[in-house]
């Protein structure tokens, strides 16, 4: 399958054969259980509340056990009370999710897949800037018309680009070789580089 190539000034280079798994088969199970399983790692798990065991009360009984027409009560740590223990509270744990490292390789072509079928890839010949300033890469935006919108620039090495992009809303520069298929599926347009298409291909014929 052949997409055109643009240059930074969003003018047409010709056109580049993309690999085969672009025009790989979408399975919406397989994209939301790795969407899933990113999302539950991204998690730290730190969250805590107190037991009726841990928080800060006297284990004195509040009052006598009759006759002072209260209801009965042993401890101020109780949960019914105010400030006592938490029934059931959430207790740090790990979401972490494995996946193997062939649902991992086919998620990510077909999120590719995915977004070429709805046109919402594009691809550039390079993103080198003279100089590593955030105007620069406003302009390649303007230029591409993925402006304002959730953009993923995967490009082949990390350059000034990823440090001029940085000051800018929703959009994210990636290594080609640490790009995900959340990443991918989460953004509006893709944005690829000729070379960043090169070494994908090598990465997923692994």
């Amino acid at each position: 399958m052949e997409t055109i190539v643009y240059n930074a000034k969003g003018q047409e280079r010709g056109k580049v054969e993309l690999p085969s798994f672009f025009c790989t088969e979408v399975s919406s199970v397989l994209l939301h259980e790795i969407t899933t399983a990113y999302l539950n790692n991204q998690r730290a798990g730190t969250h805590k509340t107190k037991t009726r065991g841990e928080v800060s009360f006297s284990g004195a009984k509040p009052w006598k056990q009759k006759g002072t027409g209260n209801a009965r009560a042993g401890q101020r740590n109780s949960p019914l009370w105010r400030k006592g223990g938490i029934i059931f509270g959430p207790q740090p744990r790990d979401y972490y999710t494995k996946m193997s490292k062939q649902k991992k390789k086919s998620s990510l072509s077909m999120a590719f897949s995915a977004q070429l079928k709805n046109g919402n890839v594009v691809v550039v010949d390079s993103v080198k800037l003279e100089e590593a300033k955030t105007k620069k890469v406003a302009e390649i935006l303007k230029n591409l018309k993925v402006e304002g919108k959730k953009v993923v620039f995967a490009i082949a090495s990390d350059t000034d680009f990823r440090m001029a992009a940085k000051n800018i809303k929703n959009v994210v520069v990636e290594n080609i070789k640490n790009v995900n298929a959340y990443q991918i599926l989460w953004a509006d347009k893709v944005v690829l580089t000729s070379e960043a298409i090169d070494l994908i291909k090598e990465r997923q014929s692994v």
